[in-house]
């Protein structure tokens, strides 16, 4: 009986180890694997984004960011939720047209509905510093020499 369960096991075993070995795929057979929805159908992620802006100013002057800086209200910079620290953005108040470039160097903003938070002075650029809030678009660019060399003076590197 030993010798039979044992012989059993071993045909099941080597008939299960038959089936799992790699053979050549056709597309049939990725097409079964990779549903077409889910794969070939995804939007590709907009390199921009919109919503809405707000500004952050005096209360927050003098504070660490979470780049380590301190908080300058009257320099070009910005939160925002999930861009890496340092990406510079073009900041377009869509009521206007009016531009300005910052460097994400904080978290934030902490309301929901809003996509960043800018300073004081970027606020002031765009003209919604009074207003509060304004609708932007957000594009993520290189670092052009003249931002990175204004961007250096402004934090006082060489």
């Amino acid at each position: 009986m030993r010798r039979v369960l044992t012989h059993s096991m071993l045909v099941l075993v080597l008939a299960g180890t038959l089936g799992a070995a790699p053979g050549q795929e056709t597309s049939n057979s990725i097409a079964k694997t990779i549903p077409a929805t889910k794969h070939f159908n995804k939007k590709a992620p907009k390199p921009y984004q919109v919503g809405r802006a707000s500004w952050y100013g005096r209360f927050f002057h003098g504070k660490p960011t979470a780049s380590g800086e301190s908080y300058d209200m009257f320099r070009y910079t910005a939160a925002h939720p999930a861009l890496p620290l340092g990406t510079w953005v073009r900041v377009t108040n869509l009521q206007n047209e009016k531009s300005v470039i910052v460097r994400i160097n904080d978290r934030g903003p902490v309301v929901p509905g809003r996509i960043i938070d800018l300073s004081y002075s970027a606020a002031q650029t765009l003209e919604f510093r009074r207003k509060g809030l304004t609708r932007v678009r957000l594009d993520i660019i290189s670092e052009p020499e003249n931002v990175v060399a204004a961007a250096r003076q402004d934090v006082g590197t060489p």
